[in-house]
């Protein structure tokens, strides 16, 4: 890798991220169990164990992860979480534990005290532990009050079932109609955002989390995967693909690497959270920690995707 110039520094910020008032403080790179299908015990252990000895302290998953990619039903990816806390429970205590709760398919969301109350609870069994440390509402339901979003996440929390609470795909006045109601701080938010979807920086979304001190976990870093294969971003944005190469050839890593550093570049802190389950790519996605960014690279990297010169 190219030494950068000794009074150079790096925009890449690898520093531990706090998450309200949790013992435990998150990794730059976050574990993402949306593709935690594998039902053996053993394989998922392993595969938790990877995360973990990379640094990954956040574990991000939802009660309706499970319905897809090889899952066999609503929960199930909790539920195999579940059964390897009870294999071995300590590694439980080396977590931040995240889950989120509100998609119902097919009404699509339910964000109703009752349902809410009711999906904690489930979590909580499925999960098999007894308290979840970040609670997030997984995306915003338009025909619940926000005052009764409020109201149930204040109970659950001051019953101990949840410690923290987020908000996953809120747009930045849904956010402050709910941030508004609580007596708490909202501790994460869960925006969509990697080199090829820049709204969270432009619509206000990093502001907020700026201005409150709010973890933002990102999600979907590498857009699906497209930005490692550079195949549909290729198609649409080729000089981004271009870009990302200019860079990974210079630092010696791949494309994926620094898109991964991009997101961790933005001053927000923003957590990336990494999907894959095989535990050498996940090994391997903290050579994003060592990629060197300045804010040469970063604009380069924004005007290519947005395919305009910024002013």
């Amino acid at each position: 890798m190219n030494t950068p110039p000794a009074s150079s520094t790096s925009l890449v910020d690898t520093s531990p991220r706090p998450i309200g008032d949790l013992a435990l403080q998150s990794g730059p790179l976050a574990f993402g169990l949306w593709r935690f299908t594998d039902p053996d015990v053993i394989r998922s252990t392993h595969v938790v164990e990877a995360a973990l000895e990379a640094g990954m302290t956040l574990f991000d998953t939802a009660d309706v992860y499970g319905l897809d990619w090889g899952g066999t039903g609503f929960g199930r990816n909790e539920a195999i979480l579940g059964d390897v806390f009870a294999a071995a429970p300590e590694l439980r205590e080396r977590m931040i534990l995240a889950t989120k709760g509100g998609i119902v398919p097919p009404i699509p969301y339910d964000s109703s005290a009752s349902y809410l109350r009711d999906a904690v609870d489930a979590s909580l069994r499925r999960l098999q532990t007894d308290t979840i440390d970040l609670y997030l509402i997984h995306r915003p339901d338009l025909f619940t009050h926000p005052g009764d979003v409020a109201k149930v996440l204040a109970d659950l929390r001051s019953q101990g079932k949840i410690r923290e609470v987020g908000l996953s795909n809120y747009t930045p006045s849904q956010h402050d109609a709910l941030a508004g109601l609580l007596d708490f701080p909202i501790a994460a938010i869960q925006p969509q955002f990697s080199a090829a979807h820049l709204e969270p920086m432009r619509d206000g979304t990093f502001d907020r989390a700026m201005r409150d001190g709010i973890v933002p976990m990102a999600w979907s870093p590498l857009a699906g995967g497209a930005l490692a294969t550079g195949d549909t971003v290729a198609a649409v944005r080729p000089e981004l693909i271009g870009v990302l190469d200019r860079i990974a050839q210079r630092e010696e890593v791949d494309r994926a690497v620094v898109a991964l550093a991009f997101v961790l570049a933005h001053p927000s802190r923003p957590v990336a959270i990494i999907g894959s389950q095989q535990p050498q790519r996940i090994a391997a996605a903290n050579t994003a920690l060592r990629v060197y960014l300045d804010r040469n690279d970063c604009y380069d990297i924004i005007e290519a995707s947005e395919g305009v010169p910024l002013p």
